[in-house]
Protein backbone atom coordinates (compact mmCIF):
# COMPACT_ATOMS: atom_id res chain seq x y z
CA UNK A 1 0.00 0.00 0.00
CA UNK A 2 1.26 3.32 -0.92
CA UNK A 3 2.05 5.68 1.66
CA UNK A 4 2.76 8.84 0.12
CA UNK A 5 -0.80 9.75 -1.07
CA UNK A 6 -0.77 13.05 0.60
CA UNK A 7 2.24 14.07 -1.25
CA UNK A 8 1.64 17.30 -3.62
CA UNK A 9 3.78 17.86 -6.79
CA UNK A 10 6.80 19.92 -6.93
CA UNK A 11 6.21 23.53 -7.15
CA UNK A 12 2.46 23.46 -6.01
CA UNK A 13 1.45 24.16 -2.50
CA UNK A 14 -1.60 24.55 0.05
CA UNK A 15 -1.83 27.24 2.56
CA UNK A 16 -3.35 25.78 6.24
CA UNK A 17 -5.08 27.86 8.66
CA UNK A 18 -4.30 30.54 10.43
CA UNK A 19 -2.06 31.29 6.93
CA UNK A 20 -4.81 30.81 5.08
CA UNK A 21 -6.75 33.50 6.76
CA UNK A 22 -3.99 35.95 6.71
CA UNK A 23 -3.50 35.41 2.73
CA UNK A 24 -7.21 36.41 2.21
CA UNK A 25 -6.92 39.45 4.10
CA UNK A 26 -4.16 40.59 2.12
CA UNK A 27 -5.86 39.45 -0.88
CA UNK A 28 -8.46 42.07 0.11
CA UNK A 29 -5.92 44.94 0.99
CA UNK A 30 -4.81 45.05 -2.16
CA UNK A 31 -7.85 44.77 -4.12
CA UNK A 32 -9.65 47.51 -2.66
CA UNK A 33 -6.02 49.29 -3.46
CA UNK A 34 -6.80 48.68 -7.09
CA UNK A 35 -9.85 49.45 -7.12
CA UNK A 36 -9.15 52.96 -5.29
CA UNK A 37 -7.33 53.81 -8.20
CA UNK A 38 -10.16 52.66 -10.61
CA UNK A 39 -9.14 49.73 -11.97
CA UNK A 40 -11.93 47.33 -12.54
CA UNK A 41 -11.59 43.63 -11.19
CA UNK A 42 -12.07 40.62 -13.83
CA UNK A 43 -12.08 37.01 -13.66
CA UNK A 44 -11.36 35.55 -16.69
CA UNK A 45 -11.23 31.51 -16.90
CA UNK A 46 -8.78 29.13 -16.17
CA UNK A 47 -9.11 27.15 -19.03
CA UNK A 48 -9.34 28.18 -22.65
CA UNK A 49 -9.01 27.31 -25.89
CA UNK A 50 -5.38 26.91 -26.91
CA UNK A 51 -5.10 29.81 -29.59
CA UNK A 52 -6.48 32.21 -27.31
CA UNK A 53 -3.73 31.82 -24.64
CA UNK A 54 -1.40 31.60 -27.06
CA UNK A 55 -2.01 35.14 -28.87
CA UNK A 56 -0.20 38.14 -28.50
CA UNK A 57 2.00 38.39 -25.45
CA UNK A 58 1.36 34.75 -25.01
CA UNK A 59 3.00 33.31 -27.70
CA UNK A 60 6.21 33.45 -25.01
CA UNK A 61 4.59 30.67 -22.72
CA UNK A 62 4.00 28.43 -24.75
CA UNK A 63 6.49 25.93 -23.37
CA UNK A 64 5.27 26.58 -19.64
CA UNK A 65 1.49 26.08 -20.61
CA UNK A 66 -0.12 22.55 -19.65
CA UNK A 67 -2.32 21.48 -22.82
CA UNK A 68 -5.23 19.13 -23.03
CA UNK A 69 -8.01 18.14 -25.31
CA UNK A 70 -11.77 19.45 -25.06
CA UNK A 71 -13.84 16.40 -24.73
CA UNK A 72 -16.42 18.00 -26.27
CA UNK A 73 -15.14 19.89 -29.59
CA UNK A 74 -11.81 17.69 -29.87
CA UNK A 75 -9.95 20.99 -29.64
CA UNK A 76 -6.75 21.81 -28.09
CA UNK A 77 -6.93 24.02 -24.23
CA UNK A 78 -4.36 25.32 -22.06
CA UNK A 79 -4.47 25.67 -18.33
CA UNK A 80 -3.46 29.82 -18.51
CA UNK A 81 0.12 30.58 -17.54
CA UNK A 82 -0.49 34.33 -17.42
CA UNK A 83 -3.58 36.55 -17.19
CA UNK A 84 -1.92 39.18 -19.29
CA UNK A 85 -3.43 37.68 -22.60
CA UNK A 86 -6.87 36.96 -20.99
CA UNK A 87 -6.92 40.46 -20.09
CA UNK A 88 -5.98 41.90 -23.80
CA UNK A 89 -8.81 40.09 -25.03
CA UNK A 90 -11.54 41.43 -22.35
CA UNK A 91 -10.54 44.72 -23.54
CA UNK A 92 -10.30 44.43 -27.38
CA UNK A 93 -13.34 42.11 -27.90
CA UNK A 94 -15.64 42.42 -24.80
CA UNK A 95 -15.39 45.94 -23.97
CA UNK A 96 -14.78 47.52 -26.88
CA UNK A 97 -14.28 50.66 -25.09
CA UNK A 98 -12.74 53.82 -27.14
CA UNK A 99 -11.56 55.64 -23.71
CA UNK A 100 -8.74 53.89 -21.65
CA UNK A 101 -9.98 51.36 -19.56
CA UNK A 102 -7.75 49.88 -16.40
CA UNK A 103 -8.49 46.11 -15.58
CA UNK A 104 -7.04 44.49 -12.92
CA UNK A 105 -7.06 40.43 -11.81
CA UNK A 106 -5.99 38.09 -9.19
CA UNK A 107 -6.27 34.31 -9.58
CA UNK A 108 -4.56 31.01 -9.88
CA UNK A 109 -2.06 30.82 -12.75
CA UNK A 110 -0.66 27.10 -13.44
CA UNK A 111 2.74 26.54 -15.41
CA UNK A 112 4.39 23.11 -16.37
CA UNK A 113 8.14 24.69 -15.07
CA UNK A 114 8.59 27.47 -12.20
CA UNK A 115 10.57 30.91 -13.24
CA UNK A 116 13.20 29.77 -11.00
CA UNK A 117 14.63 27.22 -9.21
CA UNK A 118 12.41 25.67 -6.47
CA UNK A 119 9.63 28.31 -7.06
CA UNK A 120 5.66 27.91 -7.68
CA UNK A 121 4.35 26.10 -10.72
CA UNK A 122 0.74 27.54 -9.26
CA UNK A 123 1.51 31.51 -8.75
CA UNK A 124 -1.40 33.68 -7.40
CA UNK A 125 -0.97 35.98 -10.38
CA UNK A 126 -2.17 39.64 -8.99
CA UNK A 127 -1.84 42.39 -11.47
CA UNK A 128 -3.39 45.33 -13.44
CA UNK A 129 -3.57 46.53 -16.95
CA UNK A 130 -4.43 50.17 -18.84
CA UNK A 131 -5.35 49.89 -22.63
CA UNK A 132 -6.00 52.54 -24.98
CA UNK A 133 -3.30 55.35 -23.48
CA UNK A 134 -0.06 55.53 -24.61
CA UNK A 135 2.89 57.59 -23.56
CA UNK A 136 4.68 58.16 -19.97
CA UNK A 137 1.96 58.93 -18.21
CA UNK A 138 0.16 55.92 -18.52
CA UNK A 139 3.62 54.24 -18.19
CA UNK A 140 3.89 56.19 -14.51
CA UNK A 141 0.57 55.41 -13.59
CA UNK A 142 0.90 52.09 -13.83
CA UNK A 143 4.71 51.90 -12.47
CA UNK A 144 3.33 53.61 -9.48
CA UNK A 145 0.34 51.64 -8.56
CA UNK A 146 2.85 48.79 -8.90
CA UNK A 147 5.15 50.10 -5.97
CA UNK A 148 2.06 51.58 -4.25
CA UNK A 149 1.01 47.80 -3.98
CA UNK A 150 3.90 46.64 -3.02
CA UNK A 151 4.13 49.02 -0.19
CA UNK A 152 0.67 48.21 0.97
CA UNK A 153 1.68 44.08 1.01
CA UNK A 154 4.09 45.68 3.56
CA UNK A 155 7.37 45.90 1.41
CA UNK A 156 10.09 49.03 2.01
CA UNK A 157 13.22 49.63 0.42
CA UNK A 158 12.80 49.17 -2.93
CA UNK A 159 15.24 49.12 -5.79
CA UNK A 160 13.38 49.24 -9.20
CA UNK A 161 15.22 48.27 -12.76
CA UNK A 162 13.46 50.58 -15.39
CA UNK A 163 14.71 50.25 -19.22
CA UNK A 164 13.50 50.92 -21.99
CA UNK A 165 13.39 48.36 -25.28
CA UNK A 166 12.64 50.91 -27.86
CA UNK A 167 16.81 51.92 -27.47
CA UNK A 168 17.80 48.55 -28.78
CA UNK A 169 14.53 48.51 -31.66
CA UNK A 170 15.70 51.56 -32.96
CA UNK A 171 19.49 50.62 -33.17
CA UNK A 172 19.08 47.04 -34.61
CA UNK A 173 17.00 49.35 -37.38
CA UNK A 174 19.13 51.97 -37.77
CA UNK A 175 21.76 49.01 -39.04
CA UNK A 176 19.35 47.51 -40.79
CA UNK A 177 19.36 43.50 -39.11
CA UNK A 178 17.29 40.65 -40.43
CA UNK A 179 14.97 39.48 -37.82
CA UNK A 180 17.63 36.35 -37.03
CA UNK A 181 20.12 38.73 -36.31
CA UNK A 182 18.31 41.10 -34.37
CA UNK A 183 17.30 38.17 -32.16
CA UNK A 184 20.65 36.61 -31.57
CA UNK A 185 22.23 39.86 -30.58
CA UNK A 186 19.39 40.32 -28.23
CA UNK A 187 20.30 37.06 -26.75
CA UNK A 188 23.84 37.93 -26.22
CA UNK A 189 22.95 41.81 -24.92
CA UNK A 190 20.89 39.68 -22.40
CA UNK A 191 23.44 36.97 -21.22
CA UNK A 192 25.93 40.29 -20.83
CA UNK A 193 28.42 38.65 -23.04
CA UNK A 194 30.87 41.04 -24.47
CA UNK A 195 32.17 38.20 -26.52
CA UNK A 196 29.40 37.41 -28.00
CA UNK A 197 28.85 40.89 -28.84
CA UNK A 198 31.36 41.58 -30.72
CA UNK A 199 31.60 38.48 -32.62
CA UNK A 200 28.18 39.20 -33.89
CA UNK A 201 28.87 42.89 -35.21
CA UNK A 202 32.14 42.10 -36.49
CA UNK A 203 29.87 39.82 -38.80
CA UNK A 204 28.32 43.02 -39.90
CA UNK A 205 29.03 45.62 -42.51
CA UNK A 206 27.88 48.55 -40.20
CA UNK A 207 28.47 52.70 -39.90
CA UNK A 208 30.65 53.30 -37.59
CA UNK A 209 28.08 55.09 -35.36
CA UNK A 210 25.73 52.51 -35.17
CA UNK A 211 28.33 49.83 -34.47
CA UNK A 212 29.29 51.65 -31.42
CA UNK A 213 26.30 52.79 -29.96
CA UNK A 214 25.54 48.68 -30.16
CA UNK A 215 28.68 47.88 -28.53
CA UNK A 216 28.40 50.08 -25.49
CA UNK A 217 25.04 49.44 -25.26
CA UNK A 218 25.90 45.91 -23.17
CA UNK A 219 27.21 48.67 -20.72
CA UNK A 220 24.42 51.28 -20.73
CA UNK A 221 23.41 50.68 -17.31
CA UNK A 222 23.43 52.04 -13.70
CA UNK A 223 22.46 54.33 -10.99
CA UNK A 224 20.43 57.42 -11.51
CA UNK A 225 23.22 59.99 -11.24
CA UNK A 226 24.82 57.69 -14.64
CA UNK A 227 22.03 58.45 -16.45
CA UNK A 228 23.31 61.43 -17.59
CA UNK A 229 26.11 60.08 -18.91
CA UNK A 230 24.16 57.13 -21.23
CA UNK A 231 22.54 59.56 -22.74
CA UNK A 232 25.68 61.43 -23.51
CA UNK A 233 27.46 57.97 -25.30
CA UNK A 234 23.97 57.86 -27.26
CA UNK A 235 23.52 61.95 -28.24
CA UNK A 236 24.54 61.11 -31.85
CA UNK A 237 22.27 57.99 -31.95
CA UNK A 238 18.60 58.48 -34.40
CA UNK A 239 15.28 60.49 -33.39
CA UNK A 240 13.82 57.11 -32.66
CA UNK A 241 16.70 56.42 -29.64
CA UNK A 242 16.38 60.23 -28.55
CA UNK A 243 12.62 60.09 -28.48
CA UNK A 244 12.90 56.54 -25.79
CA UNK A 245 15.08 58.38 -23.83
CA UNK A 246 13.14 60.96 -23.55
CA UNK A 247 10.31 58.46 -22.79
CA UNK A 248 12.26 56.62 -19.98
CA UNK A 249 13.25 60.08 -18.41
CA UNK A 250 9.75 61.32 -18.18
CA UNK A 251 8.25 58.37 -16.96
CA UNK A 252 11.45 57.93 -14.25
CA UNK A 253 10.63 61.40 -12.92
CA UNK A 254 6.91 61.48 -12.35
CA UNK A 255 7.61 58.36 -10.66
CA UNK A 256 10.32 59.69 -8.11
CA UNK A 257 8.38 62.78 -7.24
CA UNK A 258 5.60 60.02 -6.26
CA UNK A 259 8.10 57.76 -4.37
CA UNK A 260 11.09 59.52 -3.09
CA UNK A 261 12.85 56.67 -1.16
CA UNK A 262 13.00 54.43 -4.34
CA UNK A 263 16.45 53.28 -5.73
CA UNK A 264 16.93 53.34 -9.06
CA UNK A 265 18.94 51.54 -11.89
CA UNK A 266 18.89 51.92 -15.50
CA UNK A 267 19.51 49.20 -17.73
CA UNK A 268 19.10 50.08 -21.30
CA UNK A 269 20.14 46.72 -22.29
CA UNK A 270 16.76 44.95 -20.51
CA UNK A 271 15.57 43.18 -23.02
CA UNK A 272 13.23 40.53 -20.77
CA UNK A 273 10.04 39.96 -22.61
CA UNK A 274 11.53 41.96 -26.49
CA UNK A 275 9.45 39.81 -28.31
CA UNK A 276 6.72 41.41 -27.25
CA UNK A 277 7.25 44.62 -25.10
CA UNK A 278 7.37 48.47 -26.96
CA UNK A 279 8.33 50.97 -24.70
CA UNK A 280 9.28 51.18 -20.99
CA UNK A 281 10.41 48.31 -18.98
CA UNK A 282 10.69 47.95 -14.87
CA UNK A 283 10.90 45.66 -12.21
CA UNK A 284 11.14 45.92 -8.36
CA UNK A 285 13.69 44.02 -6.27
CA UNK A 286 14.11 44.09 -2.23
CA UNK A 287 16.69 43.52 0.01
CA UNK A 288 17.12 40.26 0.30
CA UNK A 289 15.85 37.83 -3.15
CA UNK A 290 17.84 37.56 -6.46
CA UNK A 291 14.65 37.98 -8.24
CA UNK A 292 12.14 40.80 -9.12
CA UNK A 293 9.09 40.29 -6.63
CA UNK A 294 6.99 42.27 -9.28
CA UNK A 295 7.58 43.56 -12.98
CA UNK A 296 5.46 45.02 -16.20
CA UNK A 297 6.01 47.46 -19.29
CA UNK A 298 4.47 48.67 -22.02
CA UNK A 299 3.20 46.38 -24.39
CA UNK A 300 1.50 48.41 -27.28
CA UNK A 301 -0.80 46.58 -30.45
CA UNK A 302 -1.52 43.74 -28.19
CA UNK A 303 -5.28 43.37 -29.09
CA UNK A 304 -4.63 43.11 -32.56
CA UNK A 305 -4.48 39.48 -32.23
CA UNK A 306 -8.07 39.51 -30.83
CA UNK A 307 -9.51 42.04 -34.03
CA UNK A 308 -8.70 45.19 -31.83
CA UNK A 309 -5.23 46.93 -31.68
CA UNK A 310 -4.75 49.22 -28.15
CA UNK A 311 -1.62 50.59 -26.35
CA UNK A 312 -1.42 48.62 -23.14
CA UNK A 313 0.96 48.98 -20.10
CA UNK A 314 0.59 46.92 -17.25
CA UNK A 315 2.24 44.93 -14.43
CA UNK A 316 2.28 41.35 -12.60
CA UNK A 317 3.25 39.87 -9.38
CA UNK A 318 2.48 36.70 -7.43
CA UNK A 319 1.00 37.10 -3.90
CA UNK A 320 1.98 33.85 -2.94
CA UNK A 321 5.92 35.24 -3.20
CA UNK A 322 4.86 38.75 -1.24
CA UNK A 323 3.54 36.82 1.39
CA UNK A 324 6.55 33.94 1.59
CA UNK A 325 8.76 36.55 1.72
CA UNK A 326 7.20 39.15 4.20
CA UNK A 327 7.02 35.80 6.72
CA UNK A 328 4.49 37.23 8.89
CA UNK A 329 3.63 35.27 11.92
CA UNK A 330 -0.25 34.55 11.20
CA UNK A 331 -1.99 34.30 13.96
CA UNK A 332 -4.80 32.13 14.56
CA UNK A 333 -8.21 35.01 15.39
CA UNK A 334 -10.04 35.80 18.46
CA UNK A 335 -13.19 33.76 19.10
CA UNK A 336 -15.81 33.17 21.78
CA UNK A 337 -16.50 29.59 22.47
CA UNK A 338 -20.39 29.02 23.01
CA UNK A 339 -22.54 26.22 24.20
CA UNK A 340 -25.05 24.58 21.65
CA UNK A 341 -28.48 24.28 23.07
CA UNK A 342 -31.87 24.44 22.62
CA UNK A 343 -31.82 27.70 23.82
CA UNK A 344 -33.65 30.82 21.68
CA UNK A 345 -32.00 33.62 23.61
CA UNK A 346 -28.95 32.05 23.56
CA UNK A 347 -28.80 31.37 19.59
CA UNK A 348 -29.87 35.27 19.27
CA UNK A 349 -27.19 36.08 20.87
CA UNK A 350 -24.60 34.09 18.61
CA UNK A 351 -26.12 35.54 16.00
CA UNK A 352 -25.72 39.63 17.22
CA UNK A 353 -22.46 38.19 18.04
CA UNK A 354 -21.70 37.02 14.59
CA UNK A 355 -23.32 40.23 12.45
CA UNK A 356 -20.90 42.57 14.45
CA UNK A 357 -17.88 40.46 13.13
CA UNK A 358 -17.16 38.37 15.84
CA UNK A 359 -15.82 34.58 15.58
CA UNK A 360 -18.04 32.16 17.77
CA UNK A 361 -17.46 28.78 17.90
CA UNK A 362 -20.05 26.52 19.11
CA UNK A 363 -19.36 23.36 21.41
CA UNK A 364 -20.71 20.05 20.00
CA UNK A 365 -20.63 17.61 22.73
CA UNK A 366 -20.43 19.25 26.26
CA UNK A 367 -16.91 18.69 28.33
CA UNK A 368 -16.04 16.97 24.18
CA UNK A 369 -12.04 17.63 24.60
CA UNK A 370 -12.02 18.57 21.27
CA UNK A 371 -13.46 21.85 21.92
CA UNK A 372 -10.22 22.55 24.00
CA UNK A 373 -7.94 23.45 21.21
CA UNK A 374 -10.59 25.72 19.39
CA UNK A 375 -8.02 28.48 20.23
CA UNK A 376 -10.85 30.43 21.94
CA UNK A 377 -10.25 33.35 24.26
CA UNK A 378 -13.45 34.23 25.54
CA UNK A 379 -16.26 32.01 26.05
CA UNK A 380 -20.05 32.89 26.27
CA UNK A 381 -21.56 31.72 29.78
CA UNK A 382 -25.36 32.36 31.13
CA UNK A 383 -24.81 34.79 34.03
CA UNK A 384 -28.18 36.05 35.83
CA UNK A 385 -30.54 34.74 33.00
CA UNK A 386 -28.19 36.50 30.31
CA UNK A 387 -25.89 35.38 28.12
CA UNK A 388 -22.75 37.13 28.66
CA UNK A 389 -19.31 36.83 26.75
CA UNK A 390 -16.62 36.62 29.47
CA UNK A 391 -12.97 35.85 29.65
CA UNK A 392 -11.38 32.14 29.12
CA UNK A 393 -9.78 30.50 31.48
Amino acid sequence: MRRDRWLLPVGVEEILPPAARHAEQVRRQLLDLLDSWGYDLVMPPLVEYLESLLTGVGHELDLKTYKLTDQLTGRLMGLRADMTPQAARIDAHYLRRDTPVRLCYLGPVVRTRPDEFGGAREPWQIGAELFGQSGPRADAEVLRLMLALLECAGFSGLHVDIGHVGVYRALARDAGMDAPVEQELHEALRRRSHAEVDAILAGLTLPARVDRHLRALIDLHGAQAEFAAMEALLAEAGPKVQDALADLKAVWRAVDQAHPGITWHFDLAELSGYGYHTGAVFSAFVAGYGQAIAQGGRYDEIGHAFGRARPAVGFSADLRLLLKLRNEAAQAPPAILAPCRDDEALRAKVRALRAHGERVIEVLREGAEQDKDTGCDRELIQQNGRWTVVARH
